[in-house]
């Protein structure tokens, strides 16, 4: 689980997307299990305050300067195909 901050914009047909920044500095150790998430599949699972699971699924783009863009992606079907050198 990581917390991030969004905000979140609705176009004039109903399109949403939001752009954010995780809501604490990541350590070490954080940072790679992130980087290890987005590496093997950059869809998550929304979770609003109070609740337990989330219901909205997103995929996240991390952009250099740490800003996050979330985009829905109800086609996503939970497969991913991801390849890894564990050498």
């Amino acid at each position: 689980m990581y917390d991030i901050d969004i905000t979140v914009a609705v176009d004039a047909v109903g399109q949403w997307w939001a752009t954010g920044r995780h809501a604490n500095a990541l350590d070490t150790t954080q940072r790679e299990g992130w980087d290890f998430l987005m590496e093997m599949d950059p869809h998550f699972s929304i979770a609003f305050p109070g609740e337990d699971r989330g219901g909205i699924m997103v995929r996240v783009v991390e952009a250099g300067d740490g800003t996050l863009t979330l985009t829905e992606a109800p086609d996503w079907d939970g497969s991913a195909s991801v390849t890894f050198d564990l050498t």
